[in-house]
C-alpha cells in the first residue's frame, strides 16, 4: 500500500524533472498510480484549486507581485509566420487565382444548357 504522500511527491518528482510519467522511480509508487492520482485531481479540479489557495495566501502576505513585464526582444514570429519565402517554389510561378471564377461542372461544359 502506497501512502498519498508517496504519490504526491512522485507527482512533484516528476514535474520538477520532467521525465517520462514511466521514469517515476519506485520508491514513490507505481509510476501508473502516482499518474493516476495527478489525472485524478487535474479533473476534478483539485490542482487549480491549491494553486488558487496558495496564491491568495502569498498575497495576503505581500509575497506575490502582480506586475506583467513583456519584453519584444523574446517576442519573435515563427520564420513561416513572416512571409519567408519557401525554398523551391515561386510566388511568381504559381497562377492567379480569381475569386470571381466558379468551379466548372459537366453540366457547364460545351453544349449543355
Amino acid at each position: 500500500m502506497w501512502t498519498r504522500r508517496q504519490l504526491i511527491d512522485g507527482i512533484r518528482w516528476r514535474t520538477r524533472t520532467g521525465a517520462p510519467w514511466r521514469d517515476v522511480p519506485e520508491r514513490y509508487g507505481p509510476w501508473d498510480r502516482v499518474y493516476d492520482l495527478f489525472r485524478r485531481w487535474q479533473r476534478d479540479g483539485t490542482w487549480a484549486g491549491i494553486l488558487t489557495r496558495l496564491q491568495a495566501e502569498a498575497d495576503a502576505k505581500g509575497l506575490i507581485t502582480w506586475e506583467v513585464n513583456v519584453d519584444s526582444t523574446v517576442c519573435r514570429a515563427h520564420q513561416h509566420a513572416a512571409g519567408a519565402a519557401k525554398k523551391g517554389t515561386s510566388r511568381r510561378s504559381r497562377p492567379a487565382v480569381s475569386s470571381s471564377s466558379r468551379p466548372t461542372t459537366a453540366l457547364d461544359g460545351p453544349g449543355a444548357g
